[in-house]
This record gives C-alpha cells, sequence and structure tokens, in this order.
C-alpha cells in the first residue's frame, strides 16, 4: 500500500544542537540532562508530548465529528530503565470532552486512542497510559 503521506526528520548533532524536517521546520534541541540545558531549545519529551496530543486531539475531533470542543494534555517523563540501562518514557495523555460525561469521554478516548497513528505507535508499551478529565483541562 502506497503511503498518503511522508515526511522526513534529521538530526546530525545529537541530543543538543538541531533536529530539522527535510524542506520544512528546523528546530533548536538540547538535552533537559545537561549541566546548563536550554531553556529556549526543545527535547524529545517534549516533542513526544506535542505530537500525541496533537495526533489524538485532532482524531478524537473526527470522532464527536466537531459537535464538542475537545482538549487532550499528554505528560512526558523521562525515567531510569528498570534494567539500569539508559532511559524510558513514560507517557500519560488526558482527554476532555465539553459538556460530556465521564462515561461518554470515555467512549470518546477509547475510540480516539483506537484511530491515532501515535497511539497506535505507543500501544502495547507498560509506560504509556490514558485518562479522561473534566473539561475544560487544567493548564
Amino acid at each position: 500500500m502506497d503511503a498518503i503521506y511522508r515526511t522526513e526528520a534529521v538530526n546530525r548533532t545529537g541530543a543538543d544542537g538541531v533536529s530539522a524536517v527535510r524542506d520544512g521546520l528546523s528546530v533548536a534541541v538540547a538535552s533537559p540532562l545537561g549541566p546548563d540545558p536550554d531553556a529556549a531549545a526543545t527535547n524529545p519529551e517534549q516533542l513526544l508530548a506535542l505530537a500525541w496530543a496533537t495526533c489524538l486531539n485532532g482524531t478524537a475531533q473526527v470522532i464527536v465529528n466537531g459537535a464538542r470542543r475537545t482538549a487532550v494534555r499528554v505528560e512526558a517523563a523521562l525515567h531510569p530503565a528498570p534494567a539500569g540501562v539508559g532511559y524510558e518514557f513514560h507517557v500519560d495523555a488526558h482527554l476532555s470532552v465539553e459538556g460530556a460525561s465521564a462515561a461518554e469521554a470515555s467512549e470518546v478516548l477509547a475510540a480516539a486512542h483506537a484511530r491515532c497513528p501515535v497511539s497506535k505507535l505507543l500501544a502495547g508499551a507498560a509506560t504509556v497510559r490514558t485518562h479522561v478529565e473534566a473539561y475544560p483541562p487544567a493548564d
């Protein structure tokens, strides 16, 4: 099957420097673990949270067919890996649906999480969780 969209990102500088999308966005990046992290730069944790929040909420909007406003808040945390080698992400997505009961919002979340491409990529990871929260979400 042919791709309906394709992009490519490149990083030649490691955790500190620049990551770029070919013929597009260029982002200053910095590790949050460095001795003096660059507050103006972004990091993989932020990019993962941004990607999942955008994808999951866009999918939730399709599910509710524009009838209600939705919002997604994603928390991404970096933890030492239990085996002692490297690190792992712990990621929580919080979906809220304007005017919906907790049960209705849970249905939207389940449908959006099953359909969102980023959710599919993260599926099965023990450190990935989804939650429903009241609308509007906390800042």
